[in-house]
């Protein structure tokens, strides 16, 4: 057993018996590879990557290439889901070497940390030259191999001011985007999608989230019934395609083609999170619009049979939800999830032909190896759907007696966040009270689980948890900036003033430890966490948008709620900084073109002040067209927007503002939705 035996992290225990000598990241073995003049190998992963696994089988379980990497480098393992500092520091010098990035990430450093190699999946023969190629060059030609080490450092340690002649130092108002630069940024990726499959026309093809949530918002203001049309195909692809479990629930990672058929089998909880976030904000927007009542059911039916998987197997007993399940069971990508024609007919006897019709399911199979996959074209009709619903409780439980996809069982802070997200936008869009309470106890379990004093006397952050015990390492900027967003999205599903302060108290900790007044960013880690070789920021947007967007998006919220004005310029000031850059690549910056979409609208504030509060607050949902910030209370608040609003004669009292400027108090629903209609 090597050093690994004694983390936590499911990802590290994977590896404790391999015969390499590994090391957890830390200053023991960094000053190991000093002591004895040792090139670094620094192997990243996390615990449901398949390649990950297979590299893990083929090279790292070899006797003969652990004894050339024990004798001659210093081998340490990183769970990237763990450290994603450290690894998108050496991501970023993969990507600088010209190597298209992914997992498992192999980077060779020299004994200063500094990286001059690497790459991703390595089969054992070319490991094994490259492990002895490398230890060559490191003795015969170490000044070269110095020589790029540091200048791969110098471009990691490189602002993004330096990076991009986009990026605007100098802008600090924004303008948000107006009407033409919303359809600009439309065109643009419009001009990326695939209108035959939906998503991006590529393959293997992502959800992308944030993308189409920026097409959700802009369609708010913005008529466009091709860019309509195109956000509901995908949504309707990404629902019936195999990319989502019908048996159970949830969405696995991507698709392995362009059809959206063959998922990569891994579900990770940061991707349904946004997902039902995403689609509860589009079933809003086709109720609101008279959209297509069909696509309403089916985007209900995910996003609940989603969050029943989350509650059944994905839920610790202390309230958060686990990180992933493994795409492989019994070493095998996918048998967890694949069907046999046989096993189909014996199950469903008189139903099995309808139900393989309209999976396309044979005996040769609809995939490799005579395997089926779950995977609808079109939509079902009603009589369709009653045959899958009844095949699909026939097939649960013997699906869930085979061997189970390994499960990641920490709990990350920012994928709590970015669930409890989803967990309140579906409660406001259906009003059902146990996804109220759902999203009520994830919030109480991350302010319990995650938040704590500092010495300052501040409210900061942990990024982990394993197996009940919080994690040394200091939360990252993803951690803050969802979780300020979720409390803040917490509060006016609730009206529970505890929310917007703690959110508040993250804020301003980050305001004094992650700001970079430079730049007007923020940086992705902790000014009191571990140095590292670099301190980087986070700008663009991927699966998981950015820290900083996120940031943004969540500063300009609190500051109408809060009505602090320092926040909402700030926000402003952000994205001033990377308008150009939203412009011009909108693929990699969508969450920001949210941001800018928000800074150009009209803020109108509705405060209720009164014992049906909440009540009043949910009639005005149903029935408002316009966006507004709610804040509510039923006697007394220290909100600014509730100062004085209350009175003792029992009734509630409506008050519509804009940008704080409120009109007279109404205590009738409809006359409120007048006045905030003629805004």
């Amino acid at each position: 057993m090597n050093r690994l035996q004694y983390q936590s992290s499911p990802y590290l225990k994977q590896h404790e018996n391999n015969p390499v000598d590994w090391y957890p990241w830390g200053e023991e073995a960094l000053q190991k590879a000093r002591n004895e003049d040792k090139v670094i190998l620094v192997s990243i992963g996390y615990s449901s990557c398949h390649w990950c696994h297979v590299m893990a089988h083929e090279c790292f379980e070899n006797e003969q290439l652990a004894t050339i990497m024990n004798e001659h480098f210093v081998n340490i393992k990183i769970d990237r889901e763990e450290r994603p500092d450290i690894d998108s520091i050496y991501m970023d010098a993969l990507h600088a070497m010209g190597i298209r990035g992914g997992w498992p990430l192999n980077v060779f450093l020299m004994p200063d940390a500094k990286p001059f190699y690497g790459g991703t999946y390595f089969p054992p023969k070319n490991w094994q030259n490259i492990l002895l190629g490398i230890q060559n060059a490191f003795k015969t030609d170490r000044e070269k191999l110095q020589e790029s080490a540091d200048k791969f450092a110098q471009g990691i340690n490189a602002t993004e001011s330096q990076k991009t002649p986009l990026f605007d130092l100098s802008s600090k108002k924004s303008g948000g985007l107006n009407r033409e630069e919303t359809e600009a940024v439309f065109e643009n990726l419009y001009a990326q999608f695939d209108p035959e499959d939906g998503g991006f026309n590529r393959a293997p093809k992502f959800p992308m989230p944030s993308v189409w949530q920026f097409i959700l918002n802009g369609l708010k203001d913005t008529t466009d019934p091709q860019m309509q049309l195109q956000l509901e195909h995908t949504l309707n692809r990404i629902a019936l395609g195999g990319i989502f479990d019908h048996i159970a629930g949830g969405w696995t990672r991507y698709s392995t083609d362009a059809q959206w058929k063959v998922p990569h089998f891994e579900k990770m909880l940061y991707d349904n999170g946004q997902l039902i976030e995403l689609y509860s904000g589009m079933i809003e927007f086709l109720q609101k619009n008279g959209g297509s009542i069909e696509n309403q059911k089916l985007y209900l039916w995910a996003i609940e049979k989603s969050i029943d998987w989350l509650q059944e197997e994905m839920k610790s007993n202390e309230g958060g939800y686990f990180a992933a399940l493994d795409a492989d069971s019994e070493g095998e990508e996918g048998k967890y999830y694949i069907w046999q024609s046989a096993e189909i007919n014996s199950i469903l006897a008189e139903k099995s032909q309808k139900f393989s019709n309209l999976y396309e399911f044979s005996s040769h199979g609809n995939w490799e190896h005579g395997n089926n996959v779950l995977h609808l074209e079109t939509l079902p009709s009603e009589e369709e759907w009653q045959l899958l619903e009844e095949s699909w409780q026939l097939l649960k439980p013997v699906r869930s007696q085979r061997i189970k996809p390994g499960l990641d069982n920490k709990l990350i802070c920012s994928w709590n966040a970015l669930l409890l997200s989803g967990l309140i936008n579906a409660a406001r869009i259906t009003l059902r009270t146990e996804y109220t309470q759902m999203s009520s106890n994830l919030g109480d379990f991350i302010a319990k689980a995650f938040i704590q004093e500092s010495e300052e006397g501040v409210l900061c952050l942990n990024h982990l948890k394993f197996e009940g015990k919080p994690s040394e390492i200091f939360g990252f900027l993803d951690d803050y900036a969802t979780v300020i967003k979720a409390f803040a999205e917490l509060y006016q599903l609730t009206f529970e003033e505890k929310w917007l302060h703690r959110a508040d108290s993250l804020a301003d900790y980050v305001l004094h430890n992650f700001f970079d007044p430079e730049e007007g960013l923020f940086y992705y880690t902790d000014s009191q966490a571990e140095e590292l070789i670099a301190r980087k920021k986070e700008v663009y947007d991927n699966v998981i948008p950015a820290s900083n967007s996120i940031l943004a998006n969540a500063l300009f919220d609190l500051g109408v709620l809060l009505s602090k004005e320092d926040y909402k310029e700030l926000a402003d000031s952000m994205f001033a900084k990377v308008k150009k850059m939203t412009m011009a690549e909108p693929g990699f910056m969508t969450n920001w073109a949210s941001v800018g979409l928000k800074l150009q609208k009209q803020v109108i504030e509705v405060a209720i002040a009164g014992p049906d509060n909440l009540e009043v607050k949910q009639k005005l949902g149903k029935e408002l067209k316009k966006e507004v910030y709610f804040c509510g209370a039923k006697e007394g608040s220290s909100l600014p927007l509730l100062q004085k609003r209350f009175k003792n004669d029992g009734k509630t009292y409506i008050y519509v503002c804009e940008n704080q400027a409120c009109q007279l108090p109404v205590t009738d629903v409809n006359d409120a939705l007048e006045q905030i209609n003629e805004l």
